[in-house]
């Protein structure tokens, strides 16, 4: 089990909020990613919930998202919206080749006065082979329109959630029965 921080962007005009992140693997197939979104959320766009479905462009609004790099592979991209729409997307290389990925991961949200929790599940084993490192990351939108990046990590330069250096965790090799 990982617990880290989210740290926004030094570029981002941040609203008073943290989001904390853990870690988990459930089975050795399975990881169960969870974000904490906590402070003053009523200035935050929370997308309402919907029965959760496949969705492009989730990242332009608040969303919560995941890196997982697979050596020699590329890296698989996937987008949690609080609403519980998801995406998925493969990439050969470095924002190279992309095409949509499966399965689809469950999704399940709880909101309470002052905290936004989501929990994701992710098949790890429908990957071609496994993963080595994952970042985590999310897009925090206010109401103003004002829109904040953040993550384990960031790159110099603009916020860019692709990057090598975003990367952060390193996952263990799975454990064989």
């Amino acid at each position: 089990m990982a617990k880290r921080g989210l740290v926004a962007h030094p570029g981002s005009e941040a609203p008073p909020i943290s989001i904390g992140t853990k870690l988990m693997m459930l089975s050795r197939d399975v990881l169960r990613i969870e974000y904490a979104l906590t402070g003053e959320l009523d200035r935050v766009v929370i997308p309402p919930s919907v029965i959760g479905d496949r969705a492009d462009g989730l990242w332009q609004h608040t969303c919560f998202e995941a890196f997982i790099r697979v050596p020699g592979v590329g890296y698989v991209e996937h987008n949690y919206s609080p609403s519980e729409n998801w995406a998925a997307y493969r990439f050969d290389g470095y924002r190279e080749g992309m095409q949509p990925a499966y399965p689809s991961p469950y999704i399940h949200v709880e909101r309470d006065d002052g905290r936004l929790g989501l929990t994701a599940y992710v098949e790890l084993g429908a990957l071609s082979a496994w993963p080595d490192a994952i970042g985590l990351s999310a897009v925090i939108e206010e109401a103003n329109g004002t829109k904040s990046y953040w993550a384990l990590k960031h790159p110099p330069g603009k916020p860019d959630f692709h990057h090598p250096d975003c990367f952060a965790l390193e996952l263990p090799a799975p454990v064989r029965p």
